[in-house]
């Protein structure tokens, strides 16, 4: 019988993984820290009941991804205004200023393509689930990550190196 890891383990394994999704679906501002919180609180409070085989990674996307769409949803119902406030870095893998370019390509790309590449390239989906996320068929979740990637690379940001490493 497998015991599960204690909670502080997974968010220290998973965390970037989960923030590259969401900064990939909310771009690299503070939504993606809010989206990345609220994964981690929701996974908290479902950990104790969470099957022992279950795949934590996809499953922990998964959640990125509802809680994604949750804060998109939530910015489109109403402006919030405030001052200006100074950003504060997060201790997770902050995108430093040679990182925004990858960034600003990645939030250029069309929804689906978008989500695409976050959920298989970064958050290391297989094609079927990112399908079951986005909707559609795994040929067509394959082919929009595959649009996605070459559009990535027409932008020549990523000189020789793969772009998945600028992002991380």
């Amino acid at each position: 019988m497998s015991m599960k890891q204690p909670f502080d383990v997974v968010v220290q394994q998973h965390g970037p993984t989960v923030l590259r999704v969401c900064r990939a679906v909310l771009g690299p501002h503070a939504d993606a820290d809010d989206a990345w919180s609220e994964t981690f609180l929701a996974a908290l409070e479902a950990w104790p009941g969470l099957p022992d085989d279950v795949n934590v990674e996809a499953w922990l996307v998964r959640a990125a991804h509802r809680k994604a769409i949750d804060v998109t949803r939530r910015r489109q119902r109403h402006a919030v205004p405030t001052d200006e406030l100074p950003e504060r870095a997060s201790p997770l893998s902050r995108p430093d200023e040679n990182h925004f370019e990858a960034w600003a390509a990645v939030k250029a790309l069309p929804l689906r393509q978008r989500q695409a590449v976050a959920y298989h390239y970064l958050g290391g989906l297989p094609y079927a689930e990112v399908a079951e996320l986005i909707g559609g068929t795994t040929d067509a979740a394959r082919r929009a990550a595959s649009d996605g990637i070459r559009a990535l690379r027409r932008h020549h940001l990523f000189a020789g190196e793969t772009w998945e490493g600028e992002l991380r």
